[in-house]
């Protein structure tokens, strides 16, 4: 019989709708019965029993609001009725042990990746061009249509094709509504360099007229994809006058990694006869740096080499039934295999620190990641904001009615396993296990800060469906519903509408999911966002980010 509703933990008095159920229904669960008093679309939820103004509301286990009027059982859920709440938190001795989930049939897989001279392997092979300051951006524009135009990395061709179609029907007086993008003829140029995955860009707006913090954050940040092991060669562009200064950079790449010694090519504007010549000797330059890094090539690597960071955005009342449960699991067989695991998104952690606190294997890492949480969350209400304010119309829309219930959800993609680390923005990940990132929940400051902190692959969860990726972290999208899946295929992954239907089991799901991700650390399988080249990229200022 198909599964009309779902309890996320006994202890919780709300059930999420797992199909839209109808004013009136009577709903059997567990023993007992709910008849319903309003419409329950799928992914919103109900309350199971009745309820008065200031009762709180458990869901995952944990406490998400406090109703702000009399409700009914069977009641649906609402921001009428219901308003954010979380418990205190802080550090307290525990005696937490983990069972790690079984990995015998994973001890003998491997996975080929490019293997760096400091012992980091990573999942891809890209150059990467950087500028130190906003004033730069025009010029990489220019060297990237050059670039990945003759260099066969462009994915545009087939809307060149359109709009030149589009202008020769409107020339010639037909009907430019008969111009289908579907008959577009696409050029199919080879990659000239079989082992360069991509050639990659790093625009932002920082660098210089922002406070100085802001530039040395920067330089941190850009230093971290200077030394990312799915990076092999760098071209750096420079005006010359900018706060970010070279040597800044470079100190910062020197900092990080000591034995840095990938091909690094540095240009400043200022010292330039030109701008021609800056973006010819550039351009000349990295084909030079091209033929080098096109010698590496993929070599078997321990599944432990691996370092996954995890995220959700465009999430809905599904994310942490089917998607975020399930990439967890993936989390706990990394974790179990030896490799790094990253979990992000201090905002929304909200309500579930006290866990997460728990799980620390050291009161360093505790308070720690305590005073993160309790800073960043003073700095929002400082603006009049908080992480209360988090979920997007979008998410409550689609049944995520307060932030701890969004954050409760989204906190199961790091699944069960000890904390090991807790990491500061731009901080990277060095022991094997489950490290906390402190990053805003935005999705492209997320997974950029992910990245920064070493991630090689980050599992990205959706119900909504967004495009987001990275430039040098291959971003893989896991829809939590099959009707997304289906709607959004050309972004779409991974889809974890089985385990809302009752096909497939939460570990049954993870394992999947994990199969996957050896596949794309191994060039095999190209994730939607890296086909699309779909290279966001975005440095957090250390504001108010939600």
């Amino acid at each position: 019989m198909k599964r009309l509703v779902v309890k996320m933990h006994p202890s919780d008095n709300a059930l999420v709708a797992l199909i839209d159920l109808s004013k009136g229904e009577s709903i059997i669960f567990e023993g007992q019965t709910y008849i319903l008093q309003d419409n329950i679309k799928a992914k919103h939820k109900f309350y199971t029993s009745d309820l008065s103004k200031g009762d709180e509301v458990i869901m995952y286990g944990v406490l998400v609001g406090k109703i702000q009027s009399d409700v009914a059982k069977g009641s649906l859920m609402t921001t009428e009725n219901l308003k954010h709440a979380a418990e205190p938190y802080g550090y307290r001795l525990t005696d937490f042990s983990w069972q790690a989930p079984d990995v015998s049939k994973y001890k003998d897989k491997t996975f080929k990746g490019y293997k760096r001279k400091d012992g980091r392997v990573g999942t891809a092979n890209y150059w990467l061009f950087v500028p130190t300051v906003f004033c730069e951006n025009r010029n990489l524009d220019v060297i990237k249509e050059a670039l990945h135009n003759e260099l066969g990395y462009s994915v545009s061709d087939k809307y060149t094709q359109f709009t030149h179609q589009l202008l020769k029907s409107y020339q010639s007086g037909e009907d430019i509504n008969a111009v289908d993008l579907q008959l577009m003829p696409t050029n199919v140029i080879n990659r000239v360099f079989k082992n360069v995955d991509g050639i990659k860009f790093l625009n932002h707006q920082g660098g210089c007229g922002g406070t100085r913090q802001d530039s040395a954050t920067l330089s941190s940040l850009l230093a971290s994809y200077a030394n990312h092991p799915n990076v092999g060669g760098i071209t750096l562009l420079s005006l010359g006058c900018q706060h970010l200064q070279v040597q800044d950079f470079v100190n910062d790449v020197k900092k990080q990694n000591p034995a840095f010694d990938k091909p690094l090519f540095i240009f400043e504007q200022q010292q330039t006869e030109s701008e021609e010549a800056l973006v010819a000797n550039a351009i000349k330059k990295t084909f030079e740096g091209l033929i080098e890094i096109n010698q590496y090539e993929r070599t078997e690597a321990p599944l432990s080499e691996l370092c996954v960071g995890v995220k959700c955005g465009g999430s809905d009342g599904f994310s942490g039934v089917s998607a975020n449960p399930a990439v967890g699991y993936t989390s706990d067989l990394l974790v179990a295999l030896g490799a790094k695991v990253l979990l992000a998104e201090f905002p929304e952690l909200c309500g579930v620190e006290q866990n997460l606190i728990d799980r620390c294997t050291t009161e360093t890492s505790a308070k720690k990641f305590i005073d993160l949480m309790q800073s960043y969350d003073a700095l929002a209400h400082k603006v009049g904001s908080g992480f209360h304010m988090n979920p997007s119309p979008g998410n409550i829309k689609d049944g995520l009615i307060t932030d701890a219930i969004k954050s409760a959800g989204a906190a199961k993609k790091g699944g069960t396993a000890p904390v090991v680390d807790v990491l500061d923005y731009t901080e990277p990940a060095t022991k094997a296990g489950l490290s906390l990132v402190c990053t805003p929940g935005n999705d492209v400051e997320a997974t950029t800060g992910k990245a920064a902190s070493g991630a090689t692959l980050i599992l990205f969860t959706t119900g909504l469906g967004t495009p987001t990726g990275n430039p040098v972290c291959p971003v893989i999208k896991v829809a939590t519903n099959s009707i997304l899946a289906k709607k959004m295929s050309d972004i779409i992954d991974i889809d974890c509408g089985p385990v809302i239907s009752g096909e497939k089991t939460i570990e049954q799901m993870g394992e999947d999911i994990l199969e996957y991700c050896i596949k794309a650390a191994s060039g095999e399988i190209i994730p939607k966002a890296v086909q699309l080249n779909q290279d966001d990229f975005i440095p957090w200022k250390r504001g108010v980010s939600l």
